[in-house]
């Protein structure tokens, strides 16, 4: 029988409200201890999933605060198992007071994602939605939260589980016929077994190009910010976030490193990096700056290249701009409008097509740069769950994918059965792993190692 578990699951800073959890066996005799309800008795003899006002106990038996407590009995729980709470005013001495006083009665510190973890091992949900928790706890956009929560609820998880079900009526059915000669079963017929592997890899494919998408909207498109010294990077930096992240003085080489912030642009989550100006120096420490621009550049899927509109295009510009254009999508921006025009806006629309001229100043023209990267990432339908968002899901469905596609390739080869079913196990283990049907218990820790303590 596994042991109570209990956790503060509330930050661990003055609010209004903090929340105690407990979950375990010993829930209900450990939440009669420490817990007294103003009315009616013992919580435990209390009509369920009802909020209790009464008071908190410390380890000694004093009160110490006046608190409210839920009992969520098993296996209709969070955990599937009994399950309780208790609201208190969120004063970190009151909390860790009554999370000691459930120490006393037996209860242990829950590990991070422990109560979770307890959720997947008890059946009450899938890895998916395992890992969707955590997502949502995560979420830095609303989009992002959207596909938590429909994921949190199903809507990948029964994509995935019709696929597995079409797979399994071929393995089943192969094992049927081989294992029982006598009975009468219709084998799958080369049609039938061919159709079935064509919608599986099909559909598998789908679930794959979800990937990329559900990576942006989880983590934010990797821009940099790119220009020679003193062309308004930091200050760009400052006008997109709305406050001042970036040291911006006249000095060129002021940024020495990256600055990495995340932004909201719209419907678009960037994480944005501001990066030191490109040009040769004899300074050492300049120098490494200059080689972690050209890092970060390498590693960015947006480029923001910034020209200085007051002076003429120099060497040091033709830098910045080669090294844009290895990015792979990139938006060139005119800044310093608000100063005399040293380029003429008109040649650099021929050189490069649009151009967006802007003062990072002023904050004139950033609105118009925003709306140009939310075009370039367009929204499309809202998700609501249905996409693949971490590189363990990512390559689960690709392991299953090739093994579908080697089953039909020796199925079209004229091989024996055999080869046909070992391949389609294949494919069944890697979707097994992807929902936690069929996973190793070292990986069950690795994926809940992520999540806080309290959930």
């Amino acid at each position: 029988m596994p042991d109570t578990i209990a956790a503060i699951a509330t930050p661990q800073l003055p609010s209004a409200i903090g929340i105690l959890r407990l979950s375990g066996p010993d829930t209900r005799r450990i939440l009669d201890v420490v817990f007294s309800p103003a009315h009616g008795g013992p919580i435990s003899g209390q009509a369920p999933r009802r909020m209790v006002l009464g008071d908190l106990h410390d380890r000694q038996g004093r009160i110490i605060d006046s608190a409210l407590a839920v009992l969520f009995p098993g296996p209709h729980s969070y955990t599937g198992e009994d399950c309780a709470e208790i609201h208190c005013h969120g004063s970190p001495v009151v909390l860790n007071e009554g999370l000691d006083a459930l120490f006393a009665q037996g209860a242990r510190q829950a590990r991070g994602g422990e109560f979770t973890q307890r959720a997947f091992l008890n059946g009450r949900m899938d890895l998916i939605q395992a890992e969707a928790v955590a997502d949502l706890i995560d979420a830095e956009s609303p989009a992002a939260a959207r596909n938590a929560v429909g994921q949190l609820e199903g809507r990948l998880s029964r994509g995935v589980e019709e696929i597995y079900d079409g797979l399994m009526e071929v393995v089943s059915r192969f094992y049927a016929v081989v294992d029982y000669p006598d009975e009468d079963i219709d084998p799958l017929t080369q049609g039938q077994l061919s159709q079935t592997l064509a919608r599986s890899e099909t559909a598998l494919e789908t679930l794959l190009a979800t990937f990329r998408r559900g990576q942006l909207l989880r983590q934010g498109v990797p821009a940099v910010i790119l220009g020679k010294p003193n062309a308004g990077k930091s200050s760009l930096l400052n006008a997109l976030l709305g406050y001042d992240r970036a040291i911006v003085t006249d000095v060129a080489g002021t940024t020495r490193d990256t600055v990495e912030e995340k932004v909201q642009v719209g419907h678009v989550l960037l994480r944005l990096c501001d990066t030191a100006g490109l040009r040769d120096t004899g300074d050492a420490v300049e120098r490494l700056g200059v080689q972690r621009t050209r890092d970060a550049a390498r590693q960015a899927a947006l480029a923001l290249l910034v020209l200085d509109g007051s002076r003429p295009l120099t060497a040091e510009d033709e830098d910045a701009i080669a090294t844009a254009a290895a990015v792979p999508r990139q938006l060139v921006i005119v800044n310093k409008t608000d100063l005399p025009a040293g380029v003429e806006p008109a040649a650099l629309s021929q050189r490069f097509g649009q151009v967006y001229p802007l003062s990072a100043a002023t904050g004139e023209g950033v609105d118009a740069l925003c709306r140009a990267v939310e075009a370039l990432y367009p929204a499309g339908r809202q998700a609501q769950g249905e996409l693949l968002t971490n590189a363990r899901q990512a390559d689960a469905v690709a392991r299953s994918l090739e093994a579908v596609r080697s089953a039909r390739r020796a199925l079209e080869d004229g091989m024996t059965p055999d080869v046909v079913l070992t391949d389609a196990e294949a494919a069944l283990e890697a979707l097994g792993e992807l929902n936690g049907k069929r996973i190793r218990e070292d990986l069950v820790q690795t994926i809940f190692s992520r999540f806080c303590v309290g959930k």
